[in-house]
This record gives C-alpha cells, sequence and structure tokens, in this order.
C-alpha cells in the first residue's frame, strides 16, 4: 500500500476517477473528499470514490497525499488555509492544466509539493461521469522546480504510474507553451468553429463536424479560467493558427490548387506522425 490516507480536493471528472483507482489498485486504506457543493460528496460517497467527505478541508488533516483537483484561482485560495492543517511530511499534487503561477505558488507553500498534469479527461464533468481507466496509457507531465525534493518527485511519479500512466517531466513554462498547443488551441478552435457554424445547417452535420467541436461542449466557465490563466502562450498559438487558416483562405480566393494541395499534404503528413 502507497499511502495511509489521501486526500483530493475537487472530486469532479478527475478528482473523482483518481480515488476509484486509487481504491481499485489498493494504493491507500482510505480517502477523504472535500467539495464546494454537498451533493458533489454524497455522489463522490455513492459511487465509491471517496471514503469520507465533506465541506469543511478540515477533514484532510490526516493525509499523507493531498490531491488539488480544483481550477487554479480555487487551488491558490485555498492552499494556504489548508498547509496550516495538513501534516508537515504530507505530499503534495495538483492536476491543473496551467503550471507555472501555481507551481510557484504551492512550491512555497508546501515543502513536499510536486506539480503534475494528467493529459487525460473528457468534455463532461463531475463525479458522476469519473471512471477507472480514464488514465491509462495517458501522458501524465510532472513540473518539478529547483527546490523540489526527490522524495515528492519520486513518490508522485510512481502515484501515476500506478494508475496507468506514462509519466514526463517538463519545467513549468515548457509545459504551458506545449500545452497551449496541444490542448488549449484545440478547445479555442472547436468553441469557434461551431460558433461560426449556422444553426439552420445543424440536420446537414455529419461525423466531420461533430468529431470536430466535441470538446466545445465542455463546461465554459472552466475553460474560460483555463485560457486566462495561459493567455500569453495561448495568444501565441492563436497566431500561428490564424496564419495558417489565412495561407489557405488565400490559396482558396486565388484559385491555386497547387499551393492548395500542398498544405493540405504538409498538413497530412504532419498529422500521420501523430501517435
Amino acid at each position: 500500500m502507497l499511502f495511509k490516507e489521501v486526500g483530493i480536493v475537487g472530486v469532479g471528472l478527475i478528482g473523482g476517477s483518481l480515488g476509484l483507482e486509487l481504491k481499485k489498485r489498493k494504493l491507500c486504506s482510505k480517502i477523504c473528499g472535500v467539495s464546494f457543493h454537498k451533493k458533489s460528496v454524497l455522489r463522490a460517497k455513492k459511487c465509491g470514490a471517496i471514503d469520507e467527505g465533506s465541506l469543511d478541508y478540515r477533514i484532510l488533516e490526516n493525509s499523507d497525499l493531498l490531491i488539488f483537483a480544483a481550477p487554479v484561482d480555487t487551488i491558490l485560495k485555498l492552499a494556504p488555509k489548508i498547509s496550516r492543517i495538513i501534516k508537515r511530511d504530507c505530499i503534495v499534487t495538483d492536476v491543473a492544466s496551467t503550471k507555472e503561477t501555481i507551481t510557484s505558488r504551492l512550491s512555497e507553500i508546501f515543502p513536499n509539493y510536486c506539480g503534475s498534469h494528467p493529459l487525460a479527461g473528457s468534455e463532461k464533468r463531475g463525479v458522476m461521469n469519473a471512471k477507472t481507466g480514464l488514465f491509462k496509457n495517458s501522458v501524465v507531465i510532472i513540473t518539478p522546480v529547483k527546490n523540489t525534493r526527490d522524495k515528492a518527485i519520486k513518490i508522485v511519479t510512481r502515484l501515476w504510474q500506478e494508475v496507468g500512466a506514462k509519466v514526463k517531466i517538463l519545467t513549468p513554462s515548457e509545459h504551458d507553451k506545449a500545452i497551449s498547443f496541444t490542448s488549449h488551441l484545440p478547445h479555442i478552435t472547436a468553441f469557434a468553429l461551431i460558433d461560426s457554424v449556422p444553426e439552420k445547417f445543424f440536420p446537414y452535420a455529419a461525423t466531420g463536424l461533430k468529431d470536430t467541436t466535441r470538446i466545445a461542449a465542455s463546461d465554459e466557465e472552466l475553460w474560460s479560467s483555463i485560457f486566462l490563466s495561459n493567455r500569453k502562450n495561448l495568444a501565441q498559438s492563436i497566431r500561428l493558427f490564424k496564419a495558417s487558416v489565412s495561407i489557405l483562405e488565400k490559396a482558396i480566393k486565388s484559385g491555386d490548387k497547387q499551393k492548395l494541395s500542398d498544405c493540405l499534404k504538409k498538413s497530412k503528413n504532419k498529422r500521420e506522425k501523430l501517435a
């Protein structure tokens, strides 16, 4: 058994799925979950993602591992309060999708903190959508900084490996730049694409539109926060995307089939390199 007691702040899709995995694999003897809504606590207990739940973060005081699975601004708000009640040697991590701000702050607050970000999830939210197998063969990026203790890196790495994920290490800055292209830009594109399609044409939509815009069904509050927390990198990735669209637009307007074909072939070859 890897831990005696695990605390999860935010028992939604990711936090709930992680709780289910920890219990299924017998990696801990007890899981305590904190949510901001009583309904979420009751649902998390009912589906077996946690053993005990509360709206009061003092339930986390005996945690050996603490996982923040809430939005960045919520984590930053709660972290100082929670740091005063958990054990000094508690290992702390988070699953936030941007890392520079949160890693800088939490590494100052918690002596055994190591940031992490599982590249897994769904456009659906809430613990009712939590499931085992969500992290199997997915990539989890851990983001240690200069003062991150080796013990924290080793335990957080093992945590994710035990639930079936492949671990990669990046600096917080490298992480945020990479994710702005591979996660945040696709969401921006999906939101913008579906917004540009008149609803009167929806009856004629095939799988191409549905597949391409699936993630536009994601929670608007969550993704607004994510976009703004990585706005500098995201603004750059949007500029590059607009430049690519502009090249295609010019080729189409001018009727330049060769140019258009070359652009599409280049994109096709690039897509085939994506595992």
